[in-house]
């Protein structure tokens, strides 16, 4: 008896939950819009991602700074960089028709909401600003004077979705290693017809120092060298915890010769030198 009620339950609660058109689950789609952000942010003191630069010019000059933003006001962009491959952690950079900037977020799993050229808005007022050796982020204070990464649910409140994902709407410009790092840092760029400088050891992008000795890991990144560029003035950074980190860099094993590729990435600093910091396998294209 009792087990003839459980399943008449069971019966009614699926019933209750789903119903069926033409012999198939009819499951109701489940809008983003309504699960992250905060949809009562207004459109209104939207400013440009430069202008918000120019209120706060000296913030990024030293090597680790912040200030508070106490001004009512918002950018509004498109997601060019996330977390989907590991090569960037717990941040995303945002970039408009005039420049770009890394928001840090103490959180993973960023790309499962903001993917690639998702537009959103950014409510900036009682955030901080701040340049982590020279490079504009969004974030919080860190060990006092330094800008980190905010709390997930304080950037819940501070974001809504501004229009669909278009990844058309984000395309690199052509890298220059003379450009200006005040206008250009943390743009989506291009490094064309360059080639990785050789390496010994796996010839990897990111290889496990224990494997390759001829490598030193710096924050759990590798900084690899291009033939086309000195050294301290752009590298192509990835992490170790990448899912690309094993990707072997372009070379003709024939002839014994790097490969000839072109390179999309974002174009951080750190100070003055540019990292390029590739998001997926298909940011390198051989030639």
């Amino acid at each position: 008896m009792k087990t003839m009620k459980y399943m008449a339950i069971a019966a009614a609660c699926l019933m209750a939950l789903s119903c069926t058109k033409g012999g198939e689950w009819d499951i109701p789609e489940v809008n983003p819009a309504t699960l992250y952000g905060n949809n009562s942010i207004t459109e209104d003191s939207i400013i440009t991602i430069a202008e918000l630069k120019t209120l706060y010019p000296n913030v990024f000059a030293s090597t680790d700074e912040n200030r508070l933003i106490d001004h009512d006001i918002k950018i509004r962009g498109r997601v060019t960089g996330n977390d989907l491959r590991g090569n960037i952690y717990k941040q995303f950079t945002l970039q408009d028709a005039t420049g770009a900037i890394i928001v840090a977020v103490n959180e993973s799993g960023i790309s499962g909401y903001l993917a690639e050229g998702q537009e959103i808005i950014l409510a900036l007022k009682d955030l901080y600003i701040g340049g982590y050796r020279k490079q504009p982020e969004i974030g919080m204070p860190y060990n006092g004077t330094s800008i980190g990464r905010m709390q997930k649910d304080i950037f819940q409140k501070h974001f809504r979705y501004a229009g669909s994902v278009d990844t058309a709407a984000i395309r690199p410009i052509d890298f220059d290693v003379n450009m200006s790092k005040e206008e250009h840092a943390a743009k989506l760029v291009t490094l064309r017809n360059v080639s990785f400088a050789p390496v010994d050891g796996l010839g990897t992008l990111a290889p496990d120092t224990a494997l390759d000795r001829t490598v030193t890991l710096v924050g759990g990144c590798v900084n690899r060298a291009l033939n086309e560029y000195p050294e301290s003035k752009v590298v192509i950074r990835t992490s170790s915890y990448a899912k690309f980190a094993a990707m072997k860099l372009p070379y003709d094993e024939v002839n014994k010769r790097p490969l000839m590729c072109d390179i999309t990435g974002i174009a951080t600093r750190y100070n003055d030198t540019w990292q390029i910091i590739i998001r997926k396998e298909s940011d390198i294209k051989v030639k």
